[in-house]
């Protein structure tokens, strides 16, 4: 069973929502993060990357700069750009994105949860990502960016949301400028509503996560450090839970997460070419331009200004393992690993993931402008090939889904204290 919770939020005061909530910390660099605050002295980048009020170069992980996270983030509060709701509530966080429509419960979930793995994973985090974060969490003495979590669709659920949604008025409803994404947001402050939605929640065996797997690995030890430091606490101290938006599986899309390498690894183009024909059809894409995968186990390929449709050969596939059988566990394990010598793609500085919202055009740009020489577009993991995984207890390789659209943190933040 699901242990959710309400809470009281603190958010955006309504004319602010649109300039205050941000893009997630980590799907941008540092130097992109600067560009973006340049016109908005209130973006949520200053709290959630805090190295950037300090000049470029400084040590981004340094003490004072998540110092500095709380101390904007108290000017904030202390300043009414931030309220904060007087009683526990639910909120609804509804958002489109080129006609379509996913409408999640922002709630607290428990780390005990997390912990008995009621909330599934199905990524490995990297340690200096996870510090970071917890840094954060820590000196914040707040979540600040939610989780995103999914569950097997609940009519049930969905109706009790979609009938608050018809019937009550948003606080929030604005549309991003780029790519134009709508956020629309519900304030669930009925008991008698609330108390239906904890006790549907509580009839469902397993959450799972899409993404932010690092936030939620740190918001849980956080949690735990907190335990540590209160002996005495109890069920309802809030440092047991932490900020999470939970969406229904059937509303959700997956994009793919394509790949761009450095080098051949020595092989000439016709080595290169000769080697994955052993375990790949390679067909050239002459006069279709681009290509992008139309099924599971095809690939597109850029390489020398021209695309190839690689399909992987059948005696390479073990359909009986549901991580094998994986497509960025194909191309791992029959081409960047043997080929390219690519051992491991969390580490391995001559490989980079491009987010399927990009567009193939940025995999050519990529490989034209001469840092890259060969990119891989990839047809999209499934939402169930995600929870089979989950659901045995097996781990994804790196950088395996792309969910679109990003949640919006600064929308929402919950104190621990």
């Amino acid at each position: 069973m699901a242990i959710i919770k309400p809470f009281k939020g603190v958010r955006p005061q309504p004319v602010l929502a649109s300039v205050i909530a941000a893009l997630p910390y980590d799907v941008m660099s540092s130097l992109e993060a600067r560009d973006m605050v340049k016109e908005n002295p209130l973006s949520f980048l200053y709290i959630d990357r805090p190295e950037l009020n300090f000049p470029p170069g400084h040590d981004m992980y340094a003490p004072e700069v998540y110092k500095k996270a709380r101390e904007v983030y108290e000017n904030m509060k202390t300043n009414r750009f931030f309220i904060q709701d007087e009683a526990p509530v639910y909120y609804i966080y509804q958002q489109e994105m080129e006609g379509r429509k996913q409408m999640g419960l922002v709630a607290c979930t428990s780390i005990d949860d997390y912990m008995n793995n009621v909330i599934k994973k199905h990524e490995l985090t990297r340690k200096e990502k996870e510090e970071d974060r917890i840094r954060h969490v820590d000196a914040m003495d707040a979540n600040t960016g939610p989780i995103f979590l999914t569950y097997k669709n609940r009519e049930d659920v969905s109706a009790i949301m979609h009938k608050w949604a018809a019937e009550h008025e948003p606080v929030y409803d604005y549309e991003t400028a780029t790519r134009g994404v709508g956020h629309t947001v519900w304030v669930i402050d009925c008991a008698e509503t609330i108390a239906k939605l904890t006790a549907a929640f509580a009839d469902i065996n397993s959450l799972y996560i899409a993404d932010g797997h690092h936030r939620n690995a740190s918001a849980v030890t956080v949690g735990l450090l907190r335990r540590e430091q209160n002996p005495d606490y109890t069920a309802d101290n809030e440092f047991n839970y932490y900020l999470s938006v939970i969406f229904p599986d059937n509303e959700l899309a997956i994009m793919d997460y394509n790949r761009v390498v450095k080098d051949l690894n020595g092989l000439s183009k016709e080595e290169f070419l000769a080697k994955i024909s052993e375990r790949f059809t390679v067909e050239e894409n002459k006069g279709e331009g681009q290509y992008r995968p139309e099924k599971r186990h095809m690939f597109g390929m850029y390489l020398d200004k021209k695309w190839y449709k690689l399909t992987a050969k059948p005696e390479f596939i073990d359909e009986a393992d549901p991580v094998a059988s994986l497509d960025v566990s194909i191309l791992q394990s029959e081409l960047l690993t043997p080929v390219l010598d690519i051992q491991d793609p969390r580490t391995d500085v001559r490989i980079d993931f491009v987010g399927g919202l990009r567009g193939l055009k940025e995999l050519e740009r990529r490989v034209d402008d001469g840092n890259m020489v060969v990119a891989f577009s990839m047809f999209p993991t499934s939402m169930d090939e995600l929870m089979k995984i989950s659901d045995a207890g097996e781990l994804m390789p790196p950088k395996s889904t792309w969910f679109e659209p990003k949640l919006r943190s600064g929308l929402f933040i919950h104190e621990l204290s």
